[in-house]
């Protein structure tokens, strides 16, 4: 096979066959195939776009191309929830223990935030000595012990995505539905999970804008994850606003340890609950009514709390830190941003939000940025309140005020405030089965 005939191929609109794509991929991780034939085939994919039959052959590939992770020494079903990527997004925090508390193991690798979306390891790596690298033996006697372990990456998992990725992100064909579905699905296939639940962001602070893109990527990965032999589930959520009240990674550990004793924001809490419903129910632990209603019971009754904290402790964080939230230092500088007119919020640009927490220290431009784990934004007026000129819209944390001007700006920009209140739109838009 030669890479020229594979890119004129796809240049051409032909499908590829699963023996070319397994060919590419192979030859590719081993650095037989220069980056620039592959940005080439990238965007000829861009371009013409994949079937279902390519795009499982490339998944398949991108998960075969390096670790495959053997779980069977784990005890019981193995479950795993991934989110395509938000705003204040700290689901991962509240779900996973209320699933472990339940019986249900949780064995789960995560990535870091790149961009306006922030990430699981950033905001746990925010709690002191917490280790989000630990060898994967001593990862699966803690998911046996405690019933969840949550770490980074290994190298070795999946290393065709990474080396993909690294060219779409510089050559602008990350926007493309075959390259992004082998992305997610080849680093979740290559896990050794019985069930995944989906979180499919949409609207402005995802990567899909609009509910149609967000139901199609939802829909290729559920079918993939099934031709698998997982047992698979989407849910399309919304993604036109913040979730919760709290975006940067000290302020989201709180606020999910908040909602953890019963105690957080509704939409944040809802959108828990019902992830947590969703895959217990995938685990056969019985109908979704009363999976929901185990749920709410775990936080109601403090076992999730306790899950949570265990899984610190056993992951060399300090647990005190998470039964005494108030432990986590406040940033240097703290700058109140106040509406500028009188109305109802309308809607605002959530990507924005997040590039203004980045602005401020909380997230990476780059792999090597630093992150401020203190900085970050609170809100304190969302989509549907009603503001008066001087009222607060939101807090802005940071160790540096130098970010302060120009996050408020950006936020007071991706703000709309008009005289009229805006519909009331649901937080979860569809469930692809």
């Amino acid at each position: 096979m030669r890479m020229y005939d594979i890119i004129q191929k796809k240049r051409d609109g032909n499908p590829l066959s699963e023996a070319e794509i397994q060919w590419f991929i192979e030859n590719y991780v081993q650095g037989n195939i220069p980056d620039y034939q592959v940005a080439a085939l990238c965007m000829a994919i861009y371009f013409r776009g994949m079937n279902l039959e390519e795009t499982t052959a490339l998944t398949f590939a991108v998960r075969d191309s390096g670790e495959r992770l053997d779980f069977s020494e784990i005890n019981g079903l193995r479950v795993d929830k991934h989110s395509t990527g938000g705003v204040g997004d700290k689901t991962s925090l509240v779900v996973a223990p209320i699933v472990a508390s339940l019986g249900v193991k949780v064995a789960k690798m995560s990535g870091r935030g790149l961009g306006h979306t922030g990430g699981t390891i950033d905001k746990l790596e925010a709690i002191p000595g917490f280790n989000t690298d630990i060898p994967v033996d001593e990862f699966k006697k803690i998911v046996n012990r405690v019933g969840i372990a949550i770490v980074g990456q290994t190298a070795s998992l999946a290393p065709a995505d990474k080396l993909l990725y690294a060219l779409r992100d510089v050559t602008a064909t990350v926007d493309s539905l075959p390259l992004i579905v082998s992305s997610i699905m080849g680093k979740k296939l290559a896990a050794d999970d019985d069930c995944i639940v989906l979180d499919v962001k949409t609207g402005s602070g995802s990567f899909m804008k609009t509910p149609e893109k967000s139901r199609e990527l939802a829909e290729w990965m559920v079918q993939i994850g099934k031709r698998a032999g997982k047992r698979m589930r989407a849910l399309i959520t919304d993604m036109d606003r913040p979730l919760g009240y709290a975006i940067g990674n000290s302020l989201e550990v709180i606020e999910a340890i908040e909602t953890l004793n019963g105690n957080g924001p509704k939409d944040l809490t809802e959108l828990c609950i019902a992830l947590a419903a969703h895959i217990l129910n995938l685990a056969e632990k019985g109908s979704y009514a009363e999976c929901e209603k185990l749920a709410k019971d775990a936080i109601a009754s403090g076992t999730a709390l306790k899950t949570f904290a265990d899984m610190v402790d056993a992951q060399g964080g300090d647990k005190e830190w998470i039964l005494h939230p108030e432990k986590f230092p406040k940033a240097k500088y703290e700058y109140v941003v106040t509406a500028k007119k009188e109305g109802y919020i309308t809607g605002v640009d959530t990507e924005s939000y997040g590039v203004a927490s980045l602005l401020l220290g909380a997230g990476r431009n780059t792999k090597e940025d630093v992150i401020d784990p203190a900085a970050g934004i609170y809100l304190c007026a969302k989509t549907g309140d009603f503001v008066k000129v001087g009222d607060k819209i939101a807090v802005l944390y940071s160790e540096k005020e130098s970010g302060f001007a120009a996050a408020e700006e950006r936020l007071l920009n991706a703000t709309r405030i008009e005289t009229n209140p805006p519909k009331a739109e649901p937080l979860i838009l569809d469930i692809v089965e």
